[in-house]
């Protein structure tokens, strides 16, 4: 079975929550937290990991907070995933180079591996979020 980890569900979760709200609303993680329901060191992590990843923006100071980098339209579900989770890869034959074992089975992984990303680049945070 295919899953994206816990981290990264969550991460689609307070990008959904943030993209529903005001434009230039700044989010804290204790905010987050409370309004989402995960657990405040949870939220931190992501909070960081997305920020890392490009998809958040960190604002400094005593009202600070984060704020989305760009808006949802242009955020793809592909984008947030390989900003938590690293390239997306169903299996380790489904990369460009294939694996080492160079077995026919390979290019049929790539495809299926294609169609999952270009499923996935298709699919923004404003679609997600229905905002």
């Amino acid at each position: 079975m295919l899953r994206i980890t816990k981290i990264t569900d969550y991460g689609f979760i307070l990008l959904s929550h943030m993209a529903n709200q005001e434009k230039n609303l700044l989010h804290n993680a204790k905010d987050l937290s409370a309004a989402i329901g995960i657990p405040l060191p949870t939220v931190s992590k992501v909070l960081k990991i997305l920020t890392q990843g490009g998809i958040l923006k960190s604002h400094q100071g005593s009202k600070g907070g984060y704020s989305l980098s760009r808006p949802a339209k242009d955020i793809t579900a592909a984008s947030i995933i390989e900003a938590v989770e690293g390239p997306v890869a169903i299996t380790d034959c489904s990369s460009a180079e294939g694996c080492e074992r160079n077995c026919p089975v390979s290019p049929s992984w790539q495809q299926v591996n294609s169609a999952v990303i270009n499923t996935l680049q298709g699919l923004t945070l404003a679609d997600m979020s229905n905002s």
